[in-house]
């Protein structure tokens, strides 16, 4: 019953600005006090990658704690991920995720991605990832084009439990980030990981960036240790 009550949902919900077109019948879930769309490529491989994005509930899902789930998932030979988009868009705020699972743990050919997008040009990224290299630093921070001098900054994120927090704070002239250890918004100086702001050229001035959350692999190679990978996002905070 639920199910069909989504589906009624999406196609009967009228579109005002910033709302995400979605197709009919695609899946929506609650979380953080928001409207998700879970995205799907029809088994077809799409960016990033080019990968399979599965809308399963294998590959997103809600738990009874109100924690969100993205997991990268193999079926009939086929590897799945996962990504969901904001409903709306809210332009110029700070955006903070709270990360209830080991991120500094995935396999070397994962991505876990915090972000806000309209286009390869108008985007803000956290991302956790090796790249494909087990030696490399496993976060970063980027502008993009980050392929521009000043662009980026890497840095390794050595996590001791489960929890850690990131945000970026997009404004007109800077964009703050920061990750933590523990979750909260006021850490003690000594779980501060990395901060940074950008005062470059390229901060969007598009205030229709998306935010979105995903969890997919690197060119599309498979996790080197042929397991499922899991990022668990506690709570979700625009301020």
């Amino acid at each position: 019953m639920l199910l069909i009550f989504l589906f009624a949902f999406v196609s009967c919900k009228k579109e005002t600005s910033g709302d995400l077109p979605v197709q009919q019948g695609a899946r929506i879930i609650s979380f953080a006090g928001y409207d998700w769309v879970v995205e799907d490529s029809n088994d077809n491989t799409v960016g990033p990658g080019p990968n399979y994005f599965s809308n399963s509930e294998d590959n997103v899902w809600v738990d009874d704690q109100g924690r969100m789930h993205l997991k990268i998932t193999q079926r009939d030979g086929k590897w799945y991920c996962a990504k969901v988009s904001l409903w709306n868009t809210y332009g110029y705020h700070k955006y903070v995720f709270f990360l209830d699972s080991r991120v500094d743990e995935l396999d070397k050919n994962v991505v876990a991605g915090l972000f806000a997008y309209e286009t390869d040009v108008q985007e803000i990224d956290i991302e956790v990832s090796k790249w494909g290299d087990a030696n490399n630093d496993n976060c970063q921070f980027a502008v993009q084009p980050s392929s521009t001098a000043g662009n980026k900054v890497r840095f390794n994120l050595p996590l001791k439990d489960d929890y850690s927090t990131h945000f970026f704070d997009w404004q007109k002239d800077s964009i703050k980030f920061g990750s933590y250890l523990g979750e909260s918004l006021t850490p003690p100086e000594e779980d501060v990981v990395k901060t940074w702001t950008y005062t470059g050229e390229d901060i969007p001035t598009s205030q229709n960036l998306r935010l979105k959350i995903n969890l997919w692999l690197f060119r599309g190679k498979y996790p080197s240790d042929n397991q499922n990978n899991e990022l668990i996002v506690s709570d979700f905070k625009i301020l």
